[in-house]
């Protein structure tokens, strides 16, 4: 089955706004077996989005297109599918009562301009919007099948949920897919690249990529089989080894984060951490309480930007400070272990650094320095980072955050709830 994917909306051709749709549906749809033969994005011209229609149908078994379902004049999706088939637009009645009802159980009156979101193509259908006002719009024919599905990212997904996905899954045919996602931090991407080459031979089935983002990098997996049990079987295969390369590098797969999986480490090996956060601002803080359930973990937060916070708040001897600077080794472990004796928790996290764009002193102190600590009972570690000046301040901040939360995941996996 080769599909199409067409997003709609000048916020997305001009870069105002990223474009997650057609990146969610390929992965549904691949899921299901199907070859995606291209995305396309349109800006919001009537014409343009009709062109657009009349080529994906004429190319592909299934086209599913967002956005430009909505009650202003820019929303002009149904007039080019009308285009696009030659047919007149007429409301449907039954979607009409719909968007009324829906407003009603708001206490509202529901605005004229809303009537537009009933009507359709003659000869189309309307999909049910479980989460909006905009409903869909189908249409299939003996060519294929053709969607249109909201801009909005809940509501497509859950539209696409209750009313496509089980027609794909009778029409998918052919080949199944399975893909997973590895999460690694605290590798190189070329020492990575290394380790795994073999597997990343062009035409090797399952296929095996990486991407790097922030600090983290992905390694793609995508197996194909003639069934689903036999793409997954390929696929586990493959995630084994992976993960039998990297070893502790990795940290999740999917959408996990780096205080995902230290959290769960925490609540399982009932283990507690407090923050002490200089350069950070309260980010690692931020990350920790981010995962549901932080409260059985996460003790207290310190954010400590002057140097007087030091010393007041944590007691930090001033002439440290004084003799060896805010941005400093001793420091950095002075606010470690000062934080866990205060909370009484069984980690601490410190970090003080020059995040930028200003404030650095080269060479001894330039923007990018950050110092780490990581207190326990058995000894305090300080990780001294040059992140480097190429960074943002936002960039560096980050960095150090996703390397505080690393350091105290590798620290619980080799402590194994014995700090």
């Amino acid at each position: 089955m080769d599909a199409i994917i067409i997003s709609i909306g000048t916020e997305l051709t001009t870069g105002q706004c990223l474009d997650t749709n057609a990146s969610w549906l390929a992965e549904q749809l691949s899921d299901h077996g199907a070859r995606i033969l291209r995305h396309v994005t349109v800006t919001d011209n009537v014409d343009h989005i009709a062109t657009c229609f009349r080529e994906a149908m004429k190319e592909a078994d299934m086209v599913i297109a967002t956005g430009g379902l909505g009650p202003t004049p820019d929303d002009l999706t149904r007039e080019a599918l009308a285009i696009a088939l030659d047919k007149p637009l007429e409301t449907d009645q039954a979607a009409l009562r719909q968007l009324e009802a829906f407003f009603a159980r708001l206490e509202r009156s529901m605005p004229p301009a809303n009537v537009c979101q009933a009507m359709r193509p003659q000869g189309c259908e309307i999909l049910p919007n479980p989460r909006g006002t905009a409903p869909g719009i189908s249409h299939s024919s003996s060519s294929g099948h053709f969607f249109i599905l909201p801009g909005v990212p809940s509501e497509m997904r859950a539209m696409f949920q209750q009313s496509i996905e089980p027609l794909i899954a009778q029409l998918a045919t052919g080949a199944r897919t399975a893909r997973s996602r590895l999460l690694v931090f605290g590798i190189s991407e070329a020492k990575l690249g290394e380790l795994l080459s073999d597997l990343m031979n062009p035409g090797r089935s399952p296929s095996v990529g990486t991407s790097a983002a922030d600090g983290v990098i992905s390694v793609r997996i995508v197996a194909r089989g003639e069934s689903e049990s036999d793409a997954r079987r390929l696929l586990a295969a493959d995630v084994d080894e992976v993960r039998s390369r990297l070893g502790d590098s990795v940290f999740g797969e999917g959408e996990d984060t780096l205080a995902d999986a230290v959290g769960s480490m925490l609540l399982e090996q009932g283990l507690t951490v407090a923050t002490a956060e200089s350069c950070t601002g309260g980010l690692i803080a931020k990350h920790l309480t981010d995962v549901p359930g932080s409260s059985g973990y996460f003790i207290e937060g310190f954010v400590l930007y002057h140097n007087s916070a030091k010393t007041d708040r944590l007691g930090i001897p001033r002439e440290i400070i004084n003799q060896k600077g805010a941005v400093s080794e001793p420091v950095a472990r002075a606010m470690a272990e000062s934080c866990r004796g205060i909370s009484g928790c069984d980690f601490s996290i410190s970090t003080t650094g020059i995040a930028g764009p200003d404030g650095g002193h080269p060479p001894d102190k330039p923007v990018g320095l950050v110092y780490v600590g990581l207190a326990w009972e058995a000894q305090t570690e300080v990780r001294r980072l040059l992140l480097g000046d190429h960074l943002t301040r936002d960039e560096v901040r980050d960095r150090a955050c996703k390397t505080a939360l690393n350091m105290l995941r590798l620290r619980l996996i080799e402590s194994q709830g014995r700090p």
